[in-house]
């Protein structure tokens, strides 16, 4: 069996809070990284939050991001679209730009490591439409901001926001809007007719409306899946019971991701072992994660030259 850690893979949906070292958290006075799975999205929400408390300077910002692509490139990851809750951090910190300059900062450091990163912003659905648009001016004011969508708990619809989202398409930017994940088929309808998503974030409960799936299917919509995220936060019982083979069968566009919850290698080798998948499964796997990425035309027959070579 091939190394999988050598597979050339695009990671599209990762939360960069998600991802900070527990080293890191540690030396910045955080709480400990709890161990199996969160009682709910909430419990789950109010630790991510915590850290996210962590991070108040520059320096804070910039080393996370660091960290982040040397971590993301031992994987065997050579392109990230990696999501950050910039506006929300700017407004904490009573500096709007800071944040996201600094985690750019942070990002082009890493190329060192041979990986190109890109940034999606996001925005809580909780969150007050005033917060979006200020997130929405952050992300056309920088080159390496490619986009922005809706996260957080689904149950708080996508339409009070669907004006931003006009404006954003206007301007050149890529929607992503988290649906499907707690949240039945009505969110993905909603980020789908309002929210103009390119991709779902998640999108796992697409399966409970065929013709939903037929759509998402024939629009060549792809997937943001993340299994191990799924199971820790209690939306699927088990890595064996989640629905990825089934999305795949549909004939759905499927990418494997993380949430920025575990290792994106990791993530590929539980696919082997717990569905069987063979390496040109998994090549497969890398190819439409690749193919689903906002990259550069040039990169992406760079990257998808690489799973070839890989496969020989």
């Amino acid at each position: 069996m091939r190394d999988l850690r050598l597979l050339p893979k695009a990671h599209l949906h990762v939360h960069l809070e998600s991802t900070v070292r527990p080293r890191t958290v540690r030396e910045l006075g955080g709480p400990p990284e709890p161990e199996g799975a969160f009682a709910s999205f909430r419990e789950f929400a109010d630790q991510r939050a915590k850290v996210r408390d962590l991070l108040r300077t520059p320096e804070h910002f910039r080393r996370v991001a660091l960290e982040f692509c040397e971590d993301e490139a031992a994987q065997g990851t050579r392109y990230v679209e990696v999501t950050f809750t910039a506006a929300s951090h700017g407004e904490r910190v009573g500096a709007p730009e800071m944040p996201l300059e600094a985690v750019l900062d942070g990002l082009a450091e890493g190329r060192r490591y041979g990986i190109e990163a890109r940034v999606l912003l996001d925005h809580s659905r909780r969150r007050p439409l005033e917060r979006l648009w200020q997130t929405y001016q952050l992300a056309t004011r920088y080159d390496e901001v490619i986009g922005l969508g809706l996260a957080g708990d689904e149950a708080y619809p996508l339409a009070p926001f669907a004006e931003v989202f006009e404006a954003a398409r206007d301007a050149g930017l890529h929607l992503v809007h988290h649906a499907g994940e707690a949240a039945g088929p009505a969110s993905i309808r909603e980020a789908l007719d309002l929210g103009h998503t390119e991709r779902l974030g998640h999108g796992i409960r697409v399966l409970d409306d065929p013709d939903l799936v037929a759509e998402v299917r024939e629009r060549g919509i792809p997937l943001e899946v993340c299994p191990t995220s799924n199971v820790l936060l209690g939306l699927v019982p088990s890595l064996a019971e989640h629905p990825l083979p089934r999305l795949r069968a549909a004939g759905l566009a499927v990418t494997v991701n993380t949430d920025g919850e575990t290792a994106l290698a990791a993530e590929y080798v539980r696919l082997r072992e717990i569905f069987g998948y063979g390496d040109d499964v998994l090549a497969e796997l890398a190819r439409a994660s690749i193919t689903a990425s906002f990259a550069p035309a040039a990169l992406k027959a760079e990257l998808l030259a690489g799973v070839e070579s890989w496969l020989r």
